[in-house]
């Protein structure tokens, strides 16, 4: 058996369109991150050699694999006869399935800022806190000045840490990674508050939809 999942190429004039000040360096990593979950999703679940296909030519659903990019998502949706797997909503279903109902986001500036994302959310039942403007400041900087580039810098991880206290003294009772990057750089032990990796559970999703499929 085989998982046949279809990145969401086909999006790409949309994403041209809608995604300036969004670092070129970012898709290579945001999707070859993405793939690796995805792939080793799929060999837990079936074992042996089985992996993910990707970008083929028959598909049953879509995905768009960055969480900024998911700005687009309304109006992909609505060009698309197939279902599109939103980040948000995966991430959300996951999250209160933990018992948990405020999140502390980290994102790019975009994601952190605008409803696109944060309304999704909110759309399923969750209360979402965001860093104060200055600290989000410092964790769009770190997505594209150093994540992006590969570059994992001790001294930011640092104040990642020290923003994800603030949004927990705050009232987080737990913090979702919002951008493929930031699971580079933070790690479970860096919260006190379980940490929500939207990559790695949009791959889980992905992998739990098309194995449904399967007649």
């Amino acid at each position: 058996m085989s998982c046949w999942i279809k990145e969401c190429s086909v999006c790409a004039g949309l994403i041209a369109r809608f995604a300036s000040g969004v670092s070129r360096q970012a898709v290579p990593t945001a999707r070859q991150r993405a793939a690796e979950c995805i792939n080793e999703e799929v060999k837990r679940r079936l074992g042996g050699l089985h992996s993910a296909k990707c970008i083929l030519y028959s598909v049953d659903f879509l995905l768009i694999l960055t969480n900024t990019m998911h700005k687009v998502a309304t109006e992909v949706e609505a060009r698309v006869r197939i279902p599109l797997l939103h980040i948000a909503d995966i991430t959300a279903r996951r999250v209160l399935a933990d018992g948990k109902k405020t999140v502390g986001l980290l994102g790019t500036k975009y994601t952190m800022e605008q409803d696109f994302y944060r309304a999704r959310l909110e759309a399923q039942g969750l209360k979402v806190l965001v860093p104060e403007e200055r600290d989000r400041g410092f964790v769009n900087t770190v997505i594209f000045q150093e994540l992006c580039l590969g570059r994992i810098v001790d001294e930011s991880r640092a104040k990642y840490r020290r923003i994800i206290s603030d949004l927990i003294e705050r009232g987080a009772d737990s913090i979702v990674l919002g951008c493929t990057e930031i699971g580079l750089l933070v790690k479970r032990e860096d919260s006190s508050v379980p940490i929500f990796d939207t990559t790695l559970l949009h791959a889980q999703g992905a992998v739990e939809f098309a194995l449904s499929q399967q007649s």
